[in-house]
């Protein structure tokens, strides 16, 4: 159904955005709360004035990110530390002069640390995901594998509705065809009936004739007896009228099925012709039989690109194809080989006389054994 198409096609970008923004804002509450907690370290260092706030900053919050995985698989982080006073203390900027070249005295930096950091610290955390990223396109080849998946049972479950519409049609026409015979019996006994009816009606008028002129007497019984066999005539009449509306009603009904059955047989030989005329276009190095082109047909998708990706590299260049057996060898007969693609498939091929390679069949494990009886046989 298109509803479903379009909404495999429609969500996994919805999804892929919903899962940035909603990773993009749990890592920066996480990353501002941890960062939080040891971007300072510890503070005596700082009061002894054996290293600077900017330069412990510095270190704590590199020494972080450098502990962060998902930073390299393109989660981007921007941080700043800065005192209310707006002095910025991470990241570190150089300032140039030649009081900078002296290293500071440590009651100095001691007495600089002391009034930053009462001051007030103020810590900024912002989290951008890349969307180009290979976190970002797992996220996204995840949530496309899922719509794939998606798009894929729904077309095995309307295969499988298809099938079973097709079964139960073809067993209501055999069903239809065994009821027409009966009733064609039925209506034959009735045509017998009217005879052999019609018949004995004669022989009772004349009988009745013959015995008006002997005897008055058995008039009325004759007549009553003419009447009775009429009735019977009548009966037997509307009966077989009946019938022959039933089996009309059931002749429509058959040429109905019959209809249906020829449009499905010709859309099949549309696709087969068509699959047929590709494959003598694109590989002309290559002799393909029906009946590998009729098993190309009845593959999944995922599966005819994998063998027409097997097909390709026959017609290119054979040395290239990964053969898993030989099937058989006779007497008299080429050797058939057998090709395994997408794990399930099979497809045999073997080289003619004339070194030209001809794909015999393809098809499935489940078709394996009919295949290879099919190839014992040509």
């Amino acid at each position: 159904p298109i509803k479903i198409f379009i909404l495999c096609m429609l969500l996994p970008p919805v999804f892929y955005i919903i899962s940035v923004l909603c990773l993009e804002s749990h890592f920066k509450s996480r990353y501002t709360k941890e960062i939080g907690d040891i971007y300072t370290g510890y503070t005596r260092p700082l009061f002894d004035g054996s290293i600077s706030l900017k330069n412990a900053i510095n270190k704590n919050i590199r020494g972080y990110l450098q502990s962060k995985t998902l930073i390299a698989w393109g989660l981007k982080t921007t941080i700043t530390v800065k005192t209310k006073g707006n002095t910025i203390l991470y990241p570190i900027i150089f300032e140039g002069g030649e009081e900078s070249l002296l290293p500071p005295a440590p009651m100095q930096v001691a007495a600089d640390n002391y009034k930053l950091m009462n001051q007030g610290l103020v810590l900024n955390v912002d989290v951008i995901l890349d969307h180009n990223s290979l976190l970002s396109n797992s996220m996204l080849v995840f949530y496309i594998c899922l719509s794939v998946l998606a798009l894929l049972l729904n077309y095995l479950s309307g295969i499988k509705k298809f099938r079973l519409e097709n079964s139960e049609k073809s067993k209501e026409i055999v069903r239809l065809e065994k009821l027409e015979k009966n009733q064609t019996k039925k209506l034959k006994a009735i045509v017998r009936d009217k005879k052999n009816l019609t018949s004995e009606i004669k022989k009772v008028k004349k009988k009745f004739e013959d015995e008006k002129i002997k005897v008055k007497k058995n008039e009325d019984e004759m007549i009553k007896e003419i009447v009775s066999l009429e009735e019977k005539m009548n009966k037997n009449i509307a009966l077989q009228n009946e019938r022959q509306k039933e089996i009309d009603i059931l002749k429509d009904q058959i040429r109905l099925f019959e209809n249906e059955r020829k449009i499905e047989s010709k859309q099949k030989e549309k696709v087969f012709n068509s699959v047929q005329k590709r494959f003598k276009a694109l590989y002309k190095k290559l002799s393909i039989n029906e009946r590998a082109i009729s098993g190309f047909i009845e593959l999944p998708d995922d599966m005819k690109i994998k063998s027409e990706e097997i097909i390709h590299k026959l017609n290119e260049d054979p040395k290239f194809v990964h053969v898993k057996r030989k099937v058989f060898k006779k007497k008299g007969r080429g050797t058939v080989q057998e090709v395994i693609f997408s794990y399930n498939g099979r497809l045999y091929f073997r080289q003619t006389k004339n070194n030209r390679i001809e794909i015999l069949t393809m098809g499935t494990k489940n078709t394996q054994a009919r295949d290879l009886e099919w190839l014992d046989s040509i």
